[in-house]
């Protein structure tokens, strides 16, 4: 196995096009995994490191453009207002060292179906940057993920950033793991209220062969919500809406037997997660709009 160590970004680029079979490192809290347990051994690692544009950001009036190598702890300290979906995934990310580490260019790469930080990526509607010495692009979130632990990515691009819509309503993450910390996700579930187009956005991660959103559920909510005035007048969500919006984005869900559940139960806890997020993120909403009105 031999170790590539570009010094710079187009270095880099370089060094992929002439190897497109390395496998880019930097964190490497997912591909070191992979080696020590002899799943993968790739002819060439492409060391990241060194290339300082990957762990710098930048916060426009609209969006937040986040280098691929932005460690999780620097978006939890620095980004918590900009994206708080994926300040609250970032939390969830394994231990502080490696919190300290791994960013979501990693998370990106590998295109686990349990990757942490896909649920807020799909409910945030990102775009990943993607560039090689042909050029740069922009993937939609969507369009990104394109089976079990593959992505959109072509053989010579990197992933450089991700831009990243700031917040403009209340986001929620939750996960379920076997236990608190160091644990991958049985199952994992992002929601995004975006009330300037009136329309939710939600990620579900560990629970289909790629992440996904519950787009039925998502159109159902938006027509509940529109239909039942509830941006203008912040009641509260009916349990009934609650509930048709929980058992639909379980419905969305494809998950499979493993070591950490099993299928229906991870459709149960999809359901559970999602009620809960719209709860808590709709209670920050109508907490917001009493305020903006002056109500106590």
């Amino acid at each position: 196995m031999d170790f590539l160590r570009p010094a710079s970004w187009g270095e880099a680029l370089a060094a992929k096009a002439e190897h497109p079979t390395a496998v880019p490192i930097a964190g490497g809290t997912d591909v070191m995994v992979e080696i020590n347990f002899d799943h993968r051994r790739p002819e060439y690692l492409l060391d990241l490191n060194r290339v300082g544009d990957l762990y710098e950001w930048e916060v426009g009036a609209d969006t937040v453009r986040l280098g691929a190598s932005v460690p999780y702890s620097r978006i939890m300290e620095h980004l918590r207002a900009e994206l708080p979906g994926l300040a609250l995934a970032s939390h969830t990310v394994a231990s502080p060292q490696i919190r300290n580490r791994g960013g979501v260019g990693g998370n990106l790469g590998t295109a686990s179906p349990a990757g942490d930080a896909h649920p807020a990526l799909l409910a945030a509607g990102a775009e990943v940057e993607a560039e090689s010495v042909r050029g740069t692009r922009r993937i939609p979130i969507d369009a990104f993920y394109t089976g079990v632990k593959r992505n959109a990515l072509a053989p010579d691009e990197l992933i450089r950033a991700v831009h990243i819509k700031k917040a403009d309503g209340p986001q929620q993450y939750s996960k379920v793991g076997t236990r608190n910390a160091m644990v991958i996700a049985v199952c994992a579930f992002g929601l995004a209220l975006h009330p300037a187009t009136r329309t939710v956005r939600t990620g579900i991660a560990s629970a289909a062969p790629t992440p996904i959103r519950a787009k039925v559920a998502e159109e159902f909510l938006d027509a509940a919500l529109d239909e039942g005035g509830f941006w203008e007048n912040g009641r509260i969500i009916t349990p009934s809406v609650a509930k048709q919006f929980a058992e639909l984005c379980s419905a969305a869900c494809h998950p499979i037997d493993d070591v950490r559940g099993t299928a229906s139960y991870r459709r149960h806890a999809v359901a559970v997660l999602a009620r809960r997020t719209l709860g808590w993120t709709w209670e920050s909403y109508r907490g917001g709009a009493a305020r903006s009105e002056g109500v106590a």
